[in-house]
């Protein structure tokens, strides 16, 4: 969507919107690799013990026709909401896809969220089904019967009384499915404020927000898409950050996503050791992250090409620190549950244009600044998120 060029100006300059009467996310992000490159990878999963399965976008389809075929059975239908109470696995993209296919709703929750945080976000949804583990489980159980619209649930890695397995009755499953016939507006996604004011908000996002993610993606990663380009970013993907900033625009192009289900608190050496053995090219950090690799002793050799970096002020030293670290600049993005990816600061793309500028000032590139909007939207200068006050 995004075509490459060599200044800010021309991308603003040349953008046009294409979002067609019809679309589905799934469609998108799946069903037209399977069918171009269907064994093209789509996803490389390496698990806490370090065993990796490898996934190829044929796979991922007939996998999510299965579970769309899945939910159909138990009643499931277009505008039902399925929530997904996982990490990064396999299961997480594999559920959002057939969502989407079948035209439901798809709820990512993070783990981490507790038993209250749980129960206001399935209540508030009316959420009728949901994916999750053993590990997670507990959490739901405790608040099953004050949840009166949940009426399934499932789990990816066991069984329990009061839950369905799900990969067994997945292979019961049919593995043909047509996806539904979509619009732009019809509501594909869900997601939930932070709720720094009140109780979280639920914004819905129709098909089209896909197409929306995608200049903002192609602009903070130095326009994906190139031979070689794989992505990886250990936010998580019950946040837009992780679903939408790399998962699915990463699909979007038809490359391959690592996914890493770490143990515990993010750890830098690990990280680097990581994209050293997947050979990562693409991947998305917050700063304190980075502050943290920094320290990271002789670590070894990788080969990135492009880094989002965003969720807080980045400053001029990490930026220095990154260029000469990894060499390339870090892009800062800026966006929010409601509306993401939508402020870009992509230090090489100013450079170029200060170097043809005959005013140079006017194209100056400083650490922190996020003022020039990613899509055909005008938008005024911004500070950095940290220091911006968010509804």
């Amino acid at each position: 969507m995004l075509q490459p060029a060599d200044t800010y100006e021309e991308l603003y300059r040349d953008f046009q919107w294409r979002i067609p009467d019809r679309c589905n996310i799934a469609t998108d992000v799946c069903d037209r690799h399977a069918a171009a490159t269907p064994e093209a990878t789509a996803l490389i999963y390496e698990d806490a013990d370090g065993a990796v399965r490898t996934f190829s976008f044929r796979d991922i389809q007939r996998l999510a026709n299965r579970t769309a075929n899945l939910l159909a059975g138990h009643g499931i239908g277009p505008g039902d909401r399925v929530a997904i109470l996982l990490g990064q696995c396999p299961e997480t993209a594999i559920v959002h896809v057939a969502c989407w296919k079948l035209g439901a709703i798809s709820l990512p929750l993070f783990t981490l969220f507790g038993e209250e945080a749980l129960e206001y976000r399935l209540a508030n949804s009316g959420a009728r089904a949901l994916v999750t583990d053993r590990a997670n489980h507990a959490k739901i159980a405790a608040i099953r019967d004050r949840l009166p619209d949940l009426a399934h649930v499932f789990l990816v890695d066991g069984v329990d009384a009061a839950a369905e397995a799900f990969w067994p009755a997945l292979e019961a499953a049919a593995e043909q499915f047509r996806t539904a016939p979509t619009g732009p507006d019809d509501p594909a996604l869900l997601t939930y404020t932070s709720g720094t004011t009140g109780p979280p908000k639920g914004a819905l996002h129709g098909h089209r927000t896909m197409a929306g993610h995608m200049p903002g993606f192609d602009m903070l990663m130095n326009f994906f898409g190139f031979d070689g380009d794989l992505s990886w970013s250990p936010a998580d993907w019950a946040w837009l950050a992780g679903l939408m900033d790399v998962l699915m625009p990463t699909w979007w192009h038809g490359k391959p996503v690592l996914a890493f289900r770490a143990k515990g608190a993010f750890d830098p050496e690990q990280a680097y050791h990581l994209m050293a053995r997947h050979r990562v090219r693409n991947t998305m950090f917050v700063p304190t992250m980075l502050r943290l690799m920094r320290q990271v002793a002789n670590p070894p050799k990788v080969n990135l090409r492009s880094m989002l970096v965003g969720g807080e002020a980045v400053g001029a030293e990490l930026h220095e620190w990154g260029r000469a670290h990894f060499g390339f600049p870090l892009n800062e993005g800026y966006g929010q549950t409601e509306c993401n990816l939508v402020l870009c600061h992509n230090p090489s793309l100013w450079r170029r244009a200060r170097a043809r500028s005959a005013s140079p000032c006017r194209a100056m590139s400083r650490p922190s600044s996020t003022g020039k909007a990613t899509s055909s939207s005008r938008a005024r200068r911004a500070r950095s998120p940290s220091r911006r006050r968010t509804r």
